[in-house]
């Protein structure tokens, strides 16, 4: 590992990046020098510059893949090696505003119910339950549920904890998942990939979760390209759906801003069909 890379990791880590993101932001730069065919720390504004022309416009990445390429080069420059270049400033791709899919509820327990290891399963119906990300599912510990008011304390995206209502049907699948285990930290250890193999340290992995779900939305029969944070959706749209206020809602999933959770409006099928009186009142009108 060179000196330049090792000490951008650690701006990273003293910054509260998430490991994942750490990866990702190491590879974005690592494929920058490739590029370029010289180390980051050599590189010119100009030489940069043409990298992310040439993202853009010869291998036409999609929108995500661009921005992370951006932020870790961002970072790099401007965090680590503390050089102030104005290429930044208009690189940033424009923003796509597209609506998430979402499962229908039936849909939800129909993936679920095709999920066929247990740990897996438990640890699926508690993202949706609770509305969590990927991470905040496959991490949760034992301290962090507090039976006795029902609630899950959430160490959130970017430091930010939360509190999430927890069913009482879920409490009671996670307290009989625990006596399957007896894990002192983690909720969801690692699942043994051999039958009698002990348990690994550690909590499951997110990409197996990940490949799971997958597999048991085909075998499901729903015909949907449905991933794990379908089901953050799913809750949240769900939730709105059943006449919850938005503004808690926004507290459940841990949104900073209120715009992100404004979104659900636009997918919920009860709100539509509340719409649909007064536009055929107008309708009516108009045509008379």
């Amino acid at each position: 590992m060179t000196a330049l890379r090792r000490r951008m990791i650690e701006d990273l880590t003293l910054q509260g990046y998430a490991p994942n993101t750490i990866k990702a932001y190491v590879r974005a730069v690592a494929q920058l020098a490739q590029f370029c065919g010289r180390a980051p720390d050599t590189l010119s504004e100009d030489e940069v510059r043409g990298y992310l022309v040439h993202l853009a416009t010869v291998r036409n990445v999609s929108r995500s893949t661009h921005k992370i390429a951006l932020c870790a080069i961002k970072f790099l420059y401007e965090r680590t090696l503390r050089r102030e270049w104005t290429i930044f400033d208009v690189a940033r791709p424009k923003k796509e505003r597209k609506l998430p899919l979402v499962l229908s509820r039936d849909e939800v327990w129909r993936a679920l119910g095709a999920v066929r290891i247990a740990t897996y399963r438990v640890c699926l119906t508690v993202i949706y339950s609770c509305g969590l990300r990927l991470r905040e599912g496959t991490e949760l510990r034992v301290a962090h549920v507090d039976g006795a008011r029902k609630v899950v304390k959430v160490p959130g995206k970017g430091g930010r904890e939360r509190q999430v209502p927890l069913p009482d049907a879920t409490l009671e699948l996670l307290r009989v998942h625990w006596v399957s285990h007896r894990d002192r930290t983690w909720l969801f250890p690692r699942v043994p990939r051999r039958e009698g193999e002990p348990l690994a340290p550690g909590p499951i992995s997110g990409d197996c979760l990940q490949k799971a779900f997958a597999r048991a939305v085909t075998q499901s029969g729903v015909r949907k390209k449905a991933h794990v944070h379908t089901l953050r959706h799913s809750y949240a749209t769900h939730l709105l759906e059943a006449g919850v206020n938005l503004r808690l809602i926004q507290e459940y999933l841990g949104h900073s801003s209120s715009r992100t959770t404004e979104l659900y409006t636009h997918l919920t099928r009860e709100i539509r069909d509340a719409a649909l009186d007064p536009i055929n009142q107008l309708v009516m009108r108009l045509s008379r």
